[in-house]
Parts: C-alpha cells; structure tokens; sequence
C-alpha cells in the first residue's frame, strides 16, 4: 500500500470548471488561505492566465495582489500557476522575451510551482519554458510536464510512454503529471498507461489530475494509487465533484479503506470543505454534485470549465435549445481538425468554430475565426494527426489566412514598454499586454480588493444593500423567533 499526497485545486481549477473562473475573489481567498496553509496538502493548484484575467475583468481586483497576499498566508504550500508557455491572457502567442518576464514576475510574487502544457505535447517548446522557470526561480522552483490524456487514434499508451521518457530526459522538469480534462480515463485504461508512463519517468514523480465530469475519476485514483502515482488532485467541499476534480473528503476516506495512508488534517480539509460550501450557498453558486457517465463525453471530451462557459455562451445567444447540435458539432470539428487535445486553447477554438458552423447558417466553415486560421498555419505547433484536407483547403484558401501568415511577429518586451510607457511596472505592463487597457484602468480605479468575508453575513448585506437601493421607508420591522425590532423614521418637515 502507497504513502499519498494530496494537491487541492479548490481555488483554481475547482473555480474554473464549476464557476467559470469567477466564482472566487480576493476575499474568499483571504479568508481560508491559512487554513489551507496547515492543511497538509502538498500544494494548491493556484492560479492560471485565465485566473488573473478574471479578477481584473470581472471583479477589478489586482491578481498580482492576490498571488503576494496568497503566499503571505501561505508561506508553507507550494502555490502553481499553470500555463502553455506561449501566451498570457490574451489568446495571442507572446515572444518569448515576454513569456520569460512572465515566469519571473510569477516567481517574484509568490508561485512556486509551474505546470507546463503545452496542448500538442511539444517537448522542445516544454524544455524551453521549464529552462526559463528555472532561470526565473532557480532549484527551490517545482516545474512539472503535462501529459494531457485523450483518445484518439494516435493517443495510445506508446504515445504518453514517448512523451513521459523526453520528460525523464530533461533536468528542468522535476515531475509529470497526467491531466484527464473531460475525466474519461477508466480504470481499465489506467491500468496500462500508467505503468507504461512510470517505466519512462526514470524515477521521476507522477501525479494524476482527473476530472469528474462523468464519475470515473473516483475509480481512476483508486487504481492510480495501487499503481505507484504518488500525488492525487482533489477539490473540497462544493468546489469538489461535477466537472470539477474528486471530493477530497470522500477520496480519502477511500484511499485509506484501501489500506493507503493519506496525511492530511482531516478536521482542517472538512472546515475548508464546509467555508466553500456556505460561500456557493451565499453566493448562489452551484456546488459540484456527483456526476453520472454519459458516453457522449468520450466523443466531444469537453472539461469542466469549458462546458460551464459553452452553456453560458450559448444562453446569451439564446442558443440553449441547440445544446445537442452543438455538442455534435464539436466532436465533428474535432476530427477533421487533427484531433487537437481539448486544452486551452484548443476548446476556445474547436467550440468557436463549431458554433460558427451551426449558427452561421450558410455552408461549414463559410466562418472561420482567426484562432482556427493560425491552428491551421501551425502558430500552436504542429497538429497530432492531419487536418482533414478538404477543411485544410477551405480554409487555408481565404484570403484572411494569407493575411494572418503574413503578419508580424510578436512584440518584444521592448516594444512594450515603447508602447505603454517606460515607467510602469512589470505587472501591469503584462496586463496591458494581456488585457483592454480600459479593464486595466477601471481596476487600478477599483482601488485595493476586500480581503475579509464571512458567508455567514452575506444574507444580511444583501438585504442592506437591497434596502439601500429603495426609497427611505417609513417603518422596518426585523422579526425572528425570540427578537422583534421595529425602527420608525423621524419627523423630517
């Protein structure tokens, strides 16, 4: 039986698959950090591009902020930031001198650990952004390589053994982890790719990062922790289960009525399960339920995060009725695309075009976005298997695609700073790279985020600012059992 440890990816992927990216804000981070600090977790999946992007966008709270009070609270657990290598926010490939002041700024502010994917297992773009972390954080800095699991015709067990011996090869990768965005890796397949991953390693740690969005990654564990994976992710409370990763709690309890060893606090992992249980409830948020297989996952194999923003998406489009068409769409894209893993950015892309198809109501691909273009040309890298050459032709054939293969490389941090001033700071130099400036402008307007929440208060504030919102009443009656508290306004002629 196998010593376990735990990464809790409550705050990032946990966020992101079940609440878009935006169901956390400084405060809530705030609040559990210390907790999470001596819960005994090996790290915290933390943050990400799309993160920081969020908490300008939607809350105008600075993420640089977040990441330095996180490590203040944090001083004991590694905090990951997860990233392709190859962009920042923005969905455009930055130049590498940007990418490299990225990573230093990251380590300048607290993260420590630093999952690299790169969506087509490239192994020279990975050694070329693990040298850079190391550069940046030096040996105390943890660089872990994706395997992102998928099925396709050329994704076989062979494939990850390749991809994990490069790894092994490599002196600034420290460990692999296997990533199941959409959680279709069984146990059965399991069964055989993980020892053939670990035969490749050279003795390097394997983690394993599996999504339960059609229930099987509770299993998958189980059958990973009798196969020598020495690190699982979990997710606790309501940020754990649906398409998030397997509930913490539960998982625990199962690993060791295996005859594992978790060492974890358990009174510490329930009290942060229960805070972001009582923030879903006061926020009005869903919490992650168990999930029932759906064999349509294995075709489309959209993750979490993904589908929860693919729902929205098609709501504000009054879309909702179409839901299926799309989901078909996808997984027909996909194909003819050369099987791109599902992985930021290639969801964004196939969903994107996808849609177009559907909704655009000419001929297939009479729309296609840039993103799909540069695919295409090969500005991600080159594609697992070929685009099917009738999609290739039609649309290598428009004339934006001569456009965009012509167009300029990216800028250099130079040119940046030519262009958004030589005093500014690193921080917000890579936002204004990354972001509008006017998102920017309003955040730094926004002033320092709220770092203090209580969930148990929400209900009331909602209320005051509810009552705040209305002409002055006359009379406010409070009455509960046990209290009555009635205020009549004064005289005001």
């Amino acid at each position: 039986m196998a010593d376990l440890q735990l990464v809790d990816v409550s705050l990032r992927d946990g966020n992101q698959s079940l609440w878009g990216a935006a169901g956390l804000r400084t405060a809530h981070v705030a609040q559990i950090a210390p907790v999470m600090n001596r819960a005994g977790f090996r790290a915290l999946d933390f943050s990400s591009s799309t993160a920081m992007g969020m908490s300008v966008r939607r809350h105008r709270e600075d993420p640089w902020d977040l990441l330095r009070l996180a490590r203040r609270a944090m001083p004991d657990t590694l905090l990951q930031f997860i990233g392709t290598g190859f962009r920042f926010i923005s969905w455009e490939k930055a130049h590498p001198e940007v990418m490299e002041l990225v990573y230093r700024t990251l380590v300048n502010n607290g993260m420590d650990r630093f999952v690299v994917l790169d969506p087509t297992h490239d192994m020279d773009a990975v050694r070329a952004t693990a040298r850079i972390i190391k550069r940046a954080g030096g040996t105390g800095t943890e660089v872990i390589a994706a395997l992102t699991y998928t099925i396709s015709a050329v994704h076989d067990d062979a494939f990850y053994a390749s991809i994990a011996g490069q790894v092994a090869a490599c002196p600034d990768i420290d460990r692999a982890y296997v990533k199941d965005p959409a959680g279709i890796l069984t146990p059965e397949r399991a069964r055989t790719l993980i020892p053939a991953v670990l035969a490749s390693l050279g003795g390097k740690p394997l983690e394993l990062h599996a999504h339960a969005s059609l229930g099987l990654s509770p299993l998958t564990c189980l059958a990973a922790a009798e196969l020598g994976v020495a690190v699982l992710q979990v997710g606790c409370g309501a940020l754990g289960n649906g398409t998030s990763l397997p509930d913490a709690e539960r998982l625990i309890a199962n690993l060791r009525a295996s005859g594992h060893a978790v060492d974890v606090d358990d009174r510490l992992v329930a009290l942060i399960a229960r805070y972001f249980d009582g923030v879903a409830e006061a926020e009005g948020l869903p919490p992650g339920r168990p999930r029932e297989f759906d064999a349509a996952f294995m075709h489309h194999q959209v993750a979490g995060g993904v589908m929860t923003t693919l729902r929205r998406q098609l709501s504000e489009l009054g879309m909702e009725d179409r839901f299926g068409e799309v989901m078909d769409e996808i997984a027909r894209v996909r194909a003819e695309l050369g099987h791109p893993i599902m992985v930021t950015p290639f969801p964004q892309m196939v969903i994107g075009q996808a849609l177009a198809n559907v909704a655009g109501g000419g001929r297939r691909y009479d729309q296609v976005p840039d993103q799909v273009i540069r695919y295409v040309l090969g500005s991600f890298g080159k594609p697992t298997a070929p685009v099917d050459p009738g999609v290739l032709d039609r649309i290598l054939s428009r004339p934006r695609a001569r456009e965009l293969a012509a167009e300029p490389p990216p800028p250099s941090v130079a040119e940046l700073r030519h262009r958004f001033g030589e005093r500014i700071c690193d921080e917000e130099l890579l936002l204004r790279f990354g972001m509008p400036g006017e998102e920017v402008d309003a955040m730094l307007a926004a002033g320092p985020a709220v770092t203090h929440y209580n969930p148990d208060t929400q209900p009331v504030l909602r209320l005051l600012r509810e009552l705040g919102s209305r002409p002055a009443p006359a009379e406010l009656t409070v009455d509960k059992p046990g209290f009555r508290l009635t205020l009549r306004g004064g005289d005001r002629a």
